[in-house]
This record gives structure tokens, sequence and C-alpha cells, in this order.
């Protein structure tokens, strides 16, 4: 008895001892950090070692959203569905069965010392805010662990790789609902992507490399921050709500923009199943395998009562059964979490130049992005994608493969040199706008002969005409003259589709008026631009086809289908569109010949993480339009529920040029502003220049900083 009251009160006391540790390290990591707010409340976080800069970078992340924070976490969790409900309960159920929490806790017990560290500070900064701020009430997570990062795979909370599967299929397997067969294009996800720019000394007026970074997302989905240490950290750009680097953004040395890859990174397997009384088995080479399972528990909100489904997952040695197609399941081999993702997406935060940079792409796990570069040094360079596994490439990898042989394994990984790659072309540019690796450089290009089909089936989009046909025509830029390259409003989508409504026979006169206005338009957009309206809204109402911008290897291009569509389309097929175009305009507005800036709004009443439109609030006019049809600045909208204008809600977010010399120089815009607060002056302040494209002073050094310096203050303090 004497025993066991001494091991329980050893017990105590090492806990006392670690909780007591742990609040000691909280407090020296909060004093060790300065956190100084500018004119635009983005936070310049100052930390005496990387870990008090990863604290104080977490704490002022929460102070502006804290909602966008934890939800992103929630999501990685699985675990919308306990507060969304039901909708969410297949969301869950696909995370939970991708990414594993019980390995992620594995690597972080296993993790190396500096990098537990920063991962340690990550939950401490956002515990520390919590419990300064007890007003703020979490949704679910009341406690965050150091874990937790290392459930996303790059920092990018949508870099999810499930091949061609559908959730449908997922709902079909495992809920025994009814497999819905093929499924509606997602709008949302063709007309979002990036443009990535670098332009090298001997086209740059200063000779000086430079770096256009211009990513397209969901709006307020990364704010803006500038992070730094006494151990040589000194980042600045977007960092998405919840993750502790700088995911596109720059440093003294170099900038690094990430634009979503097609890259083919996951693959499917038909698996063979034999059902015995012991259980499931899959046939391999010739003899059977067991299916090996697990419990998965989702719970969920209904009618104000939290309820339990339990599903049973299957796994082969591919990877976990997702759907089922004939009398095969099928398997998904895919690399959806892993910690050297995450030290990666650290350690380039610190990279010194350009061969830095290509250790830290050494790592090889970089699965959803494309990488466009420059440096102080003058070089430039694009990657296509990262991690890589090499595969027989007689096989069509955009199609399930035969699980049951050994000849479709990977069969490891190709280096950083073997994967589509380009360093310091002779032309002095380089661009990617999510496509094809093979026009980055015009005539400097990779050639698609020299790589397996599978490492880049991307194919051409009109972003990347559009950017091409800009490029190719500088002789010298300045960094003012490439922020106005990036924001080119020409639609050369247009150019392919307008002139096939030549075809239209039609006595009508309010539509022979409308054809006569599209055929002499230049093809730009602009807030005061009547063919802007019409030509877009016609052309949503043509073939899905036109549409698709991520293709999968042997599927033809944007472009291509673009000009088959014109050329074979028929009058009715062109026509149709066009005078639903007309009497939708005309019964929403009382007139067809609608002004694009009256209908194409910015709006941001609300801090929701679900944006809410209003007809009868202020919002301001916007002349540019969606990536899809090629326009450079992106600017994604739509009608929503009861309202008669068209909101904008993805597209530009943190868009920034940067100019590197002996010292940074560098201007940015953030859609509406960087707090989530609609009480905050900082809530939507930049609203009015990212309308109009107009781009703020970035503060890097600390001169600059100190001068324009709104409030310097400790977190917590």
């Amino acid at each position: 008895m004497i025993m066991k009251k001494l091991l329980a009160l050893t017990v105590i006391s090492s806990l006392f001892f670690h909780f007591e540790l742990c609040a000691q390290k909280t407090q020296n990591h909060a004093k060790n950090v300065t956190i100084t707010r500018d004119q635009w409340g983005i936070p310049h976080i100052e930390g005496k070692t990387d870990a008090d800069a990863v604290f104080g970078l977490m704490y002022a992340q929460c102070e502006d959203d804290f909602a966008r924070v934890e939800t992103n976490y929630i999501e990685k969790l699985g675990r919308l569905s306990e507060i969304n409900g039901e909708a969410d309960i297949y969301n869950d159920l696909q995370i939970r069965i991708l990414i594993s929490e019980s390995e992620a806790k594995i690597e972080y017990f296993k993790a190396q010392p500096w990098s537990k560290n920063r991962l340690d500070a990550y939950a401490a900064g956002i515990n520390y805010y919590l419990s300064k701020n007890p007003e703020v009430k979490p949704k679910l997570i009341k406690k965050f662990e150091p874990w937790y990062p290392l459930l996303w795979t790059d920092g990018s909370i949508g870099a999810i790789s499930v091949a061609d599967l559908q959730m449908s299929e997922l709902k079909a397997f495992y809920g025994n609902e009814k497999n819905v067969g093929a499924i509606k294009l997602n709008e949302d996800y063709q007309q979002t992507g990036s443009n990535g720019f670098a332009i090298a000394p001997n086209l740059s007026k200063s000779k000086n490399a430079m770096l256009y970074i211009n990513p397209h997302t969901t709006f307020y989905f990364r704010p803006e921050v500038h992070v730094k240490s006494n151990e040589g950290l000194n980042a600045y750009g977007a960092v998405t709500w919840g993750q502790f680097f700088v995911y596109q953004g720059f440093n003294e040395y170099c900038g690094w923009m990430h634009t979503s890859s097609n890259a083919d990174v996951a693959d499917t397997y038909l698996e063979k199943i034999v059902k015995q009384s012991d259980g499931y088995f899959y046939e391999y080479e010739g003899k059977l395998r067991k299916v090996t399972s697990k419990k998965v528990e989702i719970k969920y909100l209904k009618d104000g009562k939290n309820l339990v489904r339990i599903f049973e997952v299957y796994f082969t040695h591919h990877g976990p059964i997702m759907a089922k197609r004939g009398e095969n399941w099928v398997s998904l081999k895919s690399y959806n979490r892993a910690q050297k993702s995450l030290e990666q997406s650290w350690l380039r935060t610190k990279a010194k130049g350009f061969e830095d940079y290509k250790k830290a792409m050494d790592l090889k796990a970089n699965t959803s992005n494309n990488t466009v570069f420059a440096d102080k040094y003058g070089n430039i360079a694009y990657w296509h994608g990262n991690y890589m596994p090499i595969r027989d490439n007689s096989l069509n990898w955009a199609k399930p493969q035969d699980g049951t042989k050994a000849s479709t394994e990977y069969k490891g990984l190709h280096s950083v040199n073997q994967v589509v790659h380009i360093y310091n072309p002779k032309n002095g540019w380089i661009q990617n706008c999510n496509s094809t690796p093979f026009t980055a450089s015009a005539e400097n290009s990779p050639k698609r002969t020299n790589y397996p089909d599978y490492m880049a089936p991307d194919g051409e989009n009109f972003r990347g005409v559009n950017a091409t046909r800009l490029l190719e025509k500088v002789e010298k830029i300045n960094l003012e003259e490439l922020i106005t390259l990036g924001y080119d409003n020409y639609l050369p989508a247009f150019e392919v589709l307008i002139p096939s409504l030549r075809k239209i026979k039609t006595q009508d006169v309010v539509l022979k008026e409308a054809i006569q206005l599209l055929l002499s338009w230049d093809y730009r957009t602009s807030s005061h631009s009547i063919e802007t309206t019409l030509a877009i809204e016609w052309a949503q109402k043509l073939s899905s086809s036109i549409r698709k911008i991520y293709v999968d290897q042997g599927e033809n291009d944007q472009v291509t289908t673009t000009k088959r569509f014109a050329e074979v389309a028929t009058e009715n097929e062109l026509l149709e569109p066009l005078e639903k175009t007309i009497h939708e305009l005309t019964e929403k507005h009382g007139t067809w010949k609608v002004k694009w800036g009256d209908i194409n709004r910015f709006q941001r009443l609300n801090g929701k993480v679900t944006t809410e439109f209003d007809d009868n609030s202020p919002s301001t006019p916007v002349g540019n339009a969606s990536a899809l049809w090629g326009s450079l600045p992106s600017f994604n909208s739509r009608y929503y529920p009861n309202s008669k204008k068209r909101y904008g809600y993805s597209g530009n977010s943190f868009v920034c040029a940067v100019e590197f010399g002996d010292k940074v120089k560098a201007k940015s815009v953030l859609a509406g502003g960087n707090s989530g607060d609609k009480n905050s002056k900082h809530f939507n302040d930049q609203g009015e220049m990212y309308s109009k494209g107009v781009f703020k002073d970035i503060l890097f050094y600390k001169e600059d900083i100190l001068k324009n310096a709104v409030r310097t203050y400790q977190p917590g303090f």
C-alpha cells in the first residue's frame, strides 16, 4: 500500500513538474516575442529564437481570425460534422481514411529536436492566446495539440490527392448510398488556380531578378505576415491560417511562389476481392492477401443531439479502399500526410538562395505544388511538382491500375533534377498559370518528349496563353510594370469563342445588336463594359467541356477543346445560351445592357467563415473577371440566393511583387484586409485598393517598420 501511494505521488509530482515546465516555456516565449502592427494591421513578429517567432506568429494569427485557425484544424481532424451536422459526414470520413492521427502523433514524438521545438511553440502560442482571451469561445477545440500541423501535407488546407475518385463513390461504398454516376463539373475548382512569374536580370531595368506572387484562393484564406528571429528567419508573405510558416513569399535572399500542380502524385488500383468465412482477401501475384480494416467513428450533430456513425474501413497494401467499380474494389495510393512535407515547408523559408532552396526541394515531399523561384543572385527557376513516384510509362496512370500485378508498383521517387524543371532560361522569364510546363519559357521550355507522360499531364489554358503573349513582348521591365502585366485584363478565350457567333442568322433586332456588340469587342474587361457582362454570362451557359482546366493524361486541354467547340458548335448551341442570357439580364435589371461593374461586386460584410452577401448593403465594383477565360487578375464571382448581383468569393487574394537586390523592394495587396473582425479598421481597409489593383509598399526592414508602427507589444501583455 505504501509503495502504491509513493508511486501515485511520484506520478502526480512528475505531471506537476511537466505542467510547470510548460508554463515556464510559454512565459519565456511571450517575453521573447515582439509584435509590431503597421498601418495596415500587418503583424511583424520578431522572436529571440525560431520557436519564439512561431509562438508569436500563432498568437498574432489568433488575434486576427481565430475562427479560421480553428476551422482549418477541425477540417483536418475530420470533425466538421460535429459542428455542421450530417452534410459533412463523408467529408470527415474521407479525411479520417486518408490522414492518420496516430501516425501524426508518432511522428511528433520521433521528430528531430528542432522540429519538435517549433511544433510545441505552435501549440503554446494558440493555447496562450485562448488563456489570455477567455471571451473567445472555440467551436470545438479547447486545447490545440503540437502534432496538429502534421495532419497537413504542403501547408494548403485543400491539398488532398484522391486521383479521379469522387465523393459519391465513397458514399456508395461505405454508406450504401446510390452511386449517382456522372458528377457535375465542380465550377469552383475549375476557376481556381494561381499565377507565378519570374524575371531574370537581363529583362529587369534594375538588373535585379523579380518575382510575381499571385495565388488564386478563396478570399480571406491566407493573411499577410512578417516573421523574424535571431536564428536567421526573416520571411514575409502569405500563411495559411493555423500554419506556422510562410507558404508563398520571400526572405532577403529569395522568393517562392506555389501554383497548384496537376502532376500525377496519387493513383487508383482495381483490387480483385474474394470473400471467405474469415473475411475479405485480395489477389496479388497469384496469391491471396488479407484485406485489413479498422473502425472509424464519426460524431455528428443532428437536431441538437450528438450522434455517432461507425464505419469499417478497408485497406490493401496499396492504400485505403475508396470505391467499387464493377466487381472490383478501388484502392488509393497517395501521400497525403508526411512529416517531411512540414519540415520542407519550414526549411525553404530560411533558404539563402538557389542552391539552398534546391536542398529543401531534395526532401521530395511537396505533392501539391509547382514552384516559381527567384533570388538576389539573379537566378530564376521552376519545378513542376516535387514528390514524383517512378512508374511504368507504358501505362496510362490517369486510369485505375491492375492491383493484382507487382509491375504496377511504384519504383522509388524521381530525383529533383529528373522532375520537369527550368533553371535560368536564356529568354529571361518563366511563367506558370496552372498550365503546361512545356510553354513556361517559350522556346526555352522543357521538351515534353524528355519526360514520362504521367509527370506533367497538364495542358495549356488561356491564362498561360495570355502570360506568354505578354512576356514575349518584354524588352526591359521594372517592378511597377510587372504588376501592370500581372493585371492585364485581356480575355483570350473570347478571341476564340466570339467569332463563332457569326454562324447565327437571326432577324431579331435585340439579338442582332447583341451579336454585333460582341463581334466589335476588344476582349478586355472593365467595370463599364457591357460586352464583358454579355460574354461571360453567355459563355458560362455553353458546353461544360470548355470550362475544364485541369485535365488528365491523354485528354485535350482547355484551349484545344474550346477551339474545337467554336469550330463545330451549331447555330442553336450558340443561340439558345445567348437568348437565355439576354432574357435573364432583362428580367433582373430591366435591360440586357448591364455594365460589368454594376453586377460584378466585391463585398465584405462580416467575418464569418461562410461568407454572406446582400444587394442592399454597400459593395465595390470590380472590372476583373474569372481566370477561367484567361484573365491574369482573377476575380471569381457568382450569384447567390436572392441576389441580382454577382459577388466575388475567390481569385486574387494576397498578391505580391518582389525585386531582389542589395535590398529587397516589394509591394502587395490583400483581399479586404488582414483582420477577420468586422469591427477592426483592418477588416476591409484594402478593399478599395484590391478592387482597383492598387498595391501598398511592403515594410520589410526594421527602420521602415518602426517609422510606420501603430502598435508594438508582447503577446498577452
